[in-house]
């Protein structure tokens, strides 16, 4: 019964996802006052600094790097590609991956113009913002597939979508929170992901606190688990990660803009026992 119980949170929780709409959902959340680059209180800045940090210190090196349900964003690679010769996307829904798949392709008809994270970034890492085109071309040629992903099976992926060893290193955004049905399957979920990484291998992992709902498109109302700091840190213990940084965002009052509950961000950086 209990495994039969599992099954249906997590059939519910992807039923809540049948209508969500990335365009919408880039709007809420990738633009000012959350993206505003000429803020250093904005939310987009404080991520794209955290995730430099982490990818720039020097001990997350490899050839993989596997991000965790991307949804329809790209910022999450932006410092990493510059590391790893090869990124794998993933996301459960077939509207994301398009997403990711017309930017990739440089189709046009783009949900979210990704020019100012792309600037920004180079500017994190020294380079005039004019590189930016440099750095798009580098993400395009690095990324070797987008692919279908379940956090709750126990083999997300497909067996053969990763090599045997594993990736070296998973970075994650705002997804296992969001697609589970309590504290426990984000738990669980934390453990899943964790089979696709080597031992010893990295887990940079961006997440909400307090939030219990946001709106994946215009009346799309999808439930999230509520997080604190403690519960963050005692799923990873429980998964055998070992904690090597934990930072927190608090949210000004003009980024709460009506589109979720969420009260703060945390960044995680991780190693894999």
């Amino acid at each position: 019964m209990e495994a039969k119980g599992k099954e249906n949170g997590a059939a519910a929780m992807a039923a809540y996802y049948k209508g969500f709409d990335p365009a919408a959902y880039l709007q809420y959340n990738y633009t000012p006052p959350r993206a505003d680059f000429g803020r250093k209180d904005s939310i987009v800045p404080w991520k794209l600094a955290c995730l430099h940090r982490a990818f720039t210190e020097g001990d997350v090196s490899g050839e993989l790097l596997v991000d965790i349900g991307s949804g329809p964003t790209l910022y999450q690679v932006l410092s990493g590609c510059e590391v790893f010769n090869k990124v794998l996307l993933t996301d459960f829904l077939e509207v994301n991956r398009k997403v990711l798949r017309d930017w990739l392709q440089d189709e046009g008809g783009y949900s979210l113009d990704w020019t100012p994270y792309l600037q920004h970034v180079c500017k994190l890492e020294g380079r005039r913002a004019s590189a930016w085109t440099e750095k798009a071309a580098k993400l395009r040629q690095v990324v070797t597939d987008i692919i279908p992903i379940d956090v709750h099976r126990p083999q997300p992926v497909a067996p053969d979508a990763l090599p045997s060893a594993g990736a070296d290193c998973l970075v994650s955004s705002f997804c296992l929170e969001s697609v589970s049905p309590d504290l426990p399957a984000f738990t669980r979920a934390l453990g899943h992901i964790g089979r696709l990484l080597r031992p010893g291998g990295h887990l940079l992992l961006i997440g909400a606190l307090g939030e219990s709902y946001y709106f994946g498109g215009p009346g799309v109302k999808i439930p999230v688990v509520p997080l604190n700091e403690a519960e963050v840190c005692a799923s990873l213990k429980e998964n055998g990660y070992i904690l090597i940084r934990l930072e927190v965002y608090t949210l000004p009052p003009d980024m709460r803009v009506g589109v979720d509950d969420v009260s703060g961000v945390f960044f995680v950086k991780a190693k894999k026992e």
